[in-house]
């Protein structure tokens, strides 16, 4: 099986997988990201609803696990963030293909936001932590925050970095390079992708084309964890 069939398949597992429950941990995705793309250009903004929203996702997904600062604040802490995140400016990244990843500005903007999403959550990890810190904030964070809101990149965690170094896609650094990388294999593949991506839906909406390459390799990361190894793309 290609790389593409394989992430064809996993995605697609995935997808229906969630479908099943419809209480299911991580349909918090799907609502995180309808209630954001629906709140853009809206007239009246509920920032308070959309900071839960958020926390809840998060929490679903595992950032707020003991170790976590993000557990010792309440759901308001990310009030500034969701503000950030719907300003006009970012309209461009919500739910953007891939292909429009080629263009600097989008790319600038990509930088933009993580530097105001990396700025503002490490000075509260500092001020909870209450010491000096040597490690940067997690990455992980910040694109599961990305993913959430914009759908823009993928959730940059343990299994997905795991899924993308094992088929040799991109690097399992999240940085403008990797981002690249993944469009690159995208718009490649793309006439495999888009009919499978197309009947992928939450609320009417179709799932963003990163989306589909964050559930895909998640899924290869993950059975690669349960079955200590998988056969590689040749």
């Amino acid at each position: 099986m290609d790389t593409v069939d394989l992430i064809i398949k996993s995605s697609t597992e995935f997808y229906n997988d969630l479908k099943v429950d419809e209480n299911g941990r991580y349909r918090s995705w799907e609502h995180c990201y309808s209630h954001f793309i629906k709140a853009r250009g809206s007239q009246e903004i509920d920032y308070d609803y959309l900071s839960l929203q958020l926390a809840f996702y998060l929490a679903s997904w595992g950032m707020y696990r003991g170790s976590s600062f993000l557990l010792q604040k309440d759901y308001k802490v990310h009030i500034p963030v969701v503000e950030e995140l719907l300003s006009e400016k970012y309209d461009v990244l919500a739910g953007i293909e891939c292909v429009s990843f080629r263009e600097k500005s989008n790319q600038q903007l990509l930088l933009d936001i993580n530097s105001f999403l990396g700025q503002y959550y490490d000075k509260i990890r500092r001020e909870v932590k209450e010491q000096e810190l040597k490690n940067q904030l997690s990455f992980t964070l910040i694109t599961k925050i990305l993913m959430g809101t914009l759908g823009c990149v993928p959730a940059y965690d343990r299994y997905f970095i795991a899924g993308i170094k094992n088929q040799k896609v991109a690097t399992g650094n999240y940085n403008l390079k990797s981002i690249m990388q993944l469009v690159d294999f995208y718009e490649k593949n793309s006439a495999r992708f888009e009919p499978v991506r197309e009947k992928m839906e939450v609320e009417g909406m179709p799932y963003p084309q990163m989306k589909m390459i964050d559930m895909g390799f998640w899924q290869v990361g993950l059975e690669l964890d349960t079955n200590k190894g998988i056969q590689t793309a040749h």
